[in-house]
């Protein structure tokens, strides 16, 4: 096991408060390890697994091993989780594709932060079955459906979710290297999601007046350098509030802290640091005295909204701090310069992994 410090972020985050704030999530966590968005609300699998990373990040490492033990019990023999439970009642048994895709960020951030072989084998089946399950649902184009319910495959794919997916899937090919299990299919799979992000926007249902089709092919990793900054730049004044954070949504006066902080990484990635930091410090008026954050601030009246403070807020600001300070194995996930890239190039042709 390595030696575990925690992220600090100077002038506005201590390393102290980074723990009380990973607190704040484990406080939240139920018998079974699940992690909703806040005591007594629901949990889903990709908030849930963000928030493991979070503890992970924190050094609460138990905590965050009960979370991924929930990933294993909730994940059906076909791979698939259902996409929301409240208190282990299921609520929505569909199955969302960046959902059950995103267990593979969460155990390879945890493998690379605790050096931990046993769990990576462990876990291996999990991420194993999850990705193959999400591979069904890639379409004719490399893009991938974002929903699967009991009627089959809902063909429309969202450009953020699949962003989000193209990174999950590199981190599961990671795992694979890891543990000694060669996925050539995933190899071409990866490589023609990206192709389709980069190259064929009009293959995903545009979503462009929300900041999360702004920077998540950024976050995400398909798309780099040039194209990466000026993408961000075009895009810069519609949603930064100066201060204050970004706008969820480019016309409604409603600043978000996941989706700064979210930001916050994407410009790390690209190496825009001055920005980075100046964001993680805009966003911090959402923190309270326990270590939670608030969701959002509309900036119009002053006022907090949603009334909530959510787990998934405050994982997002731990794991923003790790990636500007790079205090943990795990702080350039989304970097990811060591992360596979899978087959890339021109891809005209339908994607030849079996069951798509």
């Amino acid at each position: 096991m390595r030696r575990h410090e925690i992220p600090g972020v100077p002038g506005v985050l201590t390393p102290e408060q980074c723990r009380q704030t990973g607190e704040s999530i484990a406080a939240t966590q139920e018998s079974s390890g699940a992690l909703p968005w806040f005591t007594g609300g629901h949990t889903d699998p990709w908030d849930h697994v963000e928030n493991a990373m979070a503890l992970t990040v924190a050094g609460l490492w138990d905590q965050a091993r009960a979370a991924f033990d929930w990933c294993r019990d909730v994940q059906r023999a076909d791979g698939s989780m259902p996409i929301q439970m409240r208190n282990g009642v299921l609520e929505d048994g569909n199955s969302d594709s960046n959902f059950c895709a995103y267990v593979a960020t969460g155990v390879w951030h945890h493998v690379l932060v605790t050096g931990d072989r046993s769990f990576a084998h462990d876990m291996w089946p999990v991420v194993r079955r999850a990705v193959d399950f999400v591979l069904t649902m890639q379409l004719d184009g490399g893009e991938i459906a974002w929903a699967r319910s009991q009627s089959g495959i809902l063909p429309e794919a969202l450009l953020t979710g699949c962003a989000s997916i193209h990174h999950s899937i590199r981190c599961a090919l990671a795992l694979a290297n890891y543990v000694g299990e060669s996925q050539p299919e995933w190899e071409v799979a990866v490589g023609a999601l990206g192709h389709a992000i980069v190259e064929h926007p009009e293959s995903f249902n545009l979503k462009d007046d929300h900041a999360m089709e702004w920077y998540y092919p950024v976050l995400g990793g398909a798309l780099r350098g040039d194209a990466a900054r000026a993408r961000i730049d075009e895009r810069w004044d519609r949603f930064v509030v100066p201060s204050l954070g970004i706008r969820c949504v480019d016309h409604r006066p409603w600043v978000t802290g996941a989706e700064t902080c979210e930001l916050v990484m994407a410009l790390d990635a690209i190496g825009d640091s001055a920005r980075a930091h100046e964001q993680f410090a805009a966003m911090h008026h959402l923190r309270e005295e326990d270590g939670s954050y608030w969701t959002g601030l509309v900036f119009s009246d002053g006022k907090r909204w949603p009334v909530e403070r959510t787990t998934w807020t405050g994982a997002a600001v731990i794991l923003a701090a790790d990636a500007l300070s790079s205090t943990t194995a795990g702080g350039g996930i989304f970097r990811g310069v060591d992360l596979p890239r899978g087959l890339e190039g021109e891809f005209d042709c339908a994607c030849a992994t079996s069951g798509r």
